[in-house]
Formats: structure tokens, sequence, C-alpha cells
């Protein structure tokens, strides 16, 4: 045998001295592998791989119909939010012997339908949507519905009956970190929102509020701006950057800045240190998501944590179970799983002097 020739189960029989039929149902682990005895499974295997057989996924998707691939969709890679939500998801595919196909629609809707359609088309049983601040805008969720694909969006609060979900709970973490700030003294808070159109941005700035009304905290519009429309989440950082240079430029006087998420927060950050203010002793600063820079900065960022990686975990939990009752032919409950967020207290907030 050629040393590049593919090794077949016809090839592992003539070696390991066994029918055809009989090797067919060891190394596919049917049924019938049971009633084989322990020697003869052993000696069957150790031949395979001394041969080198590997199975063939196609001639196994025709026999099971089943791939053992779950689509994970993002919308921008680049996005630190991404990063741990893939890592969480990755770890539980792995260890479920499931295979990721990662997709990235670089925020673009037309890539995001023409990769469905692929993913669709290679019989994944599954997909997982990490949702940017942009996912609202694409219309994917009844297309989604129609072809009756698992589907769990991991990042975002999505109403919408026949999709699962695993989102943060926007309005405690955000409750939390104004809090920490009061305690802190912080009375004078300048607020970065985050863009309109986005759920998470009403659910934080209800937070705030319902903390505000509780201790009688008054906010004050003229320190409220909020972050543009973008295609891009990474133009957090320049958005949280020239909002706040716009607030000290027309001079509006604050102990404490919090931000939407945590690059709006770095943005504001080097807004104040170019002009002199000092991170915290001058002015506190405060995110949201906890991202690998806001641990790295100078000062390192105090914000409040999503547990990205778990949600990514919980994510593929909920839809390997839909798959498996799908293949099972019963009916797979929509969950909306929420997940407790995470004061996370850091260098770049302090207590007022």
């Amino acid at each position: 045998m050629s040393k590049d020739a593919v090794v077949t189960i016809r090839d592992v029989a003539r070696e390991s001295g066994y029918s055809v039929s009989t090797v067919s149902i060891v190394l596919n682990n049917a049924p019938l592998a049971r009633y084989i005895p322990t020697e003869t499974k052993e000696r069957i295997e150790t031949t395979a791989k001394r041969l080198g057989y590997r199975p063939n996924p196609l001639a196994r998707y025709l026999r099971s119909r089943r791939t053992n691939a779950v689509g994970v969709m993002v919308f921008d890679l680049t996005d630190p939010f991404c990063t741990p939500i893939l890592r969480g998801i990755e770890n539980s595919l792995y260890q479920a012997s499931y295979l990721p196909v990662l997709a990235d629609a670089h925020n673009e809707p037309h890539r995001f339908e023409r990769y469905l359609e692929m993913l669709l088309d290679r019989r994944v049983e599954g997909l997982v949507v990490i949702a940017n601040w942009l996912s609202v805008d694409i219309n994917l969720l009844a297309d989604l519905k129609r072809r009756r694909i698992p589907t769990v969006i991991v990042g975002r609060e999505i109403e919408f009956d026949s999709i699962c979900n695993v989102f943060v709970d926007n309005e405690a973490g955000a409750r939390t970190m104004l809090e920490h700030l009061h305690r802190l003294g912080h009375r004078h808070i300048a607020f970065i929102r985050g863009p309109k159109t986005l759920l998470s941005s009403a659910q934080r700035w209800k937070g705030i509020r319902q903390f505000a009304q509780s201790v009688n905290l008054k906010i004050n519009t003229r320190l409220v701006v909020e972050m543009p429309e973008t295609r891009d989440p990474n133009l957090s950082f320049e958005a949280g950057e020239k909002l706040t240079e716009n607030l000290l430029r027309h001079g509006r006087a604050f102990t404490a800045l919090l931000a939407y998420d945590d690059m709006a927060a770095l943005g504001a950050m080097r807004a104040l240190l170019r002009r002199g203010v000092r991170v915290p002793e001058q002015c506190s600063i405060a995110g949201f998501d906890d991202v690998a820079q806001a641990a790295l900065s100078v000062p390192s960022l105090t914000t409040i944590r999503q547990p990205m990686e778990a949600m990514g975990a919980i994510g593929v939990g909920l839809v390997l179970d839909w798959v498996a009752a799908s293949n099972q032919k019963r009916e797979s409950p929509i969950v909306s799983k929420k997940v407790a967020a995470e004061l996370v207290v850091r260098e770049s907030t302090h207590a007022l002097k």
C-alpha cells in the first residue's frame, strides 16, 4: 500500500483477519458491537490505528444524516467582546465532540446571509450566533425560524419566540456600578450612553436611573452624552474619546464617568489623561463588559464583568440540547438565559476626597 493511499475498512479486515462486516461494526461502534468479544475489538482497533485508518465523514453522514458540526456566526471577529465567548463555545463543542464551523460576517448583512446559506448547505446541526451591538439591525430572525435550525444568540437579549438566547443582566450590572461610584462619594457623574438602537443600552440606562432614584441622586442631563450609531464596534473607543473631549471642552465638571462599555471608557480615559486630568485621583472611570484590555490599561479599568466564556458554554449547551431533542423527535423549550454580572474593582476608581 502506498504512503498516500486511503486506508479502508477492507484493508483493516484483511490485516486483522476478520470479516469486513465485523470490522465495520467495531469501527463504527454499531449497536451489534456489544456482542463482539473485547479481544476481537481490541485487535481490530489496534490494526486500524497501525494502518492509519480514519473514518469517512461523508459515508458516516450518509448513514446517520449527522455531521456533528455546529455553525458559529460572528458579526465582527475583531470585536474584543467576541473572543472570550468564542473560547467558551469552542471548548464546549470540543468536549461534546462537535466541530465548530466559524464564519465572520464583517458586520455586513449580505455576508451574514451568504454565510448562513453556506453553513446550512453543509448541514450544520445547529447555529450559535455571537451578537455584537449591530445584530438588532439584521433581519435574520424570521429566516432562521423558517429554516427550523436550532439557534442560540449569545451576548444580546432577543425577543423572539423560536430562538434561544443567553445574555447578561444589564440592569443589575449598571445599578451595581453606579452604586459603587456613589459609595465612593461621587455625585457629579458623567454618563456615556450606548447607541439608541441597542436594547442593552436602554437596559443599562434603566438600571442607572433606578439606582439614582433610590438614593435621590440627580442626573445632570448636561453630563449625559450618547454614542453614535456605527457599523464598527471598535469605534467605541474613538466615540468615548471624542464625547469626553466635548464634555471637557464645554467646561462640564464631573468627578466620575460611567461609560456604556469598556472600550468607550478607555477612550474617555485617554481624553482625560491628554487634558492632564489624573485618573482616578481627579476623575474615576468605569466601564462594562471586562474585555481583555480593561485589565491591561494603566490604570486598570474598574468594570462590570460579563461571564463571557461561561455564556458561550451555556449557549452551546442550549443548542446541543435542542439538537438532541430534534433527533429524538421531541419538542425543545425556547430558553432565554439571563446571567448575573459581577463588579470588578480595579485602579480607575477612587474615593472622592
